[in-house]
């Protein structure tokens, strides 16, 4: 799923571990989502809002619009 995962990670100044820190995964899951190569589960993707203080469609691409 395409999403501004690292953009928005960088932008904080946060490497993948810290990322992961913050959400309770580790820095092969947060480069995982970053390169598309998995997609967050619900409960995961709602964390990664809350945290950035985005609603999901601003992190995530909805892939059937």
């Amino acid at each position: 799923m395409k999403n501004r995962l690292k953009l928005l990670r960088v932008e904080r100044g946060w490497t993948q571990e810290d990322l992961g820190r913050n959400l309770g995964v580790s820095r092969q899951a947060v480069n995982a989502l970053e390169t598309e190569k998995h997609d967050p589960s619900l409960d995961l993707a709602y964390r990664i809002a809350v945290l950035f203080e985005r609603p999901v469609e601003d992190i995530f691409e909805n892939p059937h619009a």
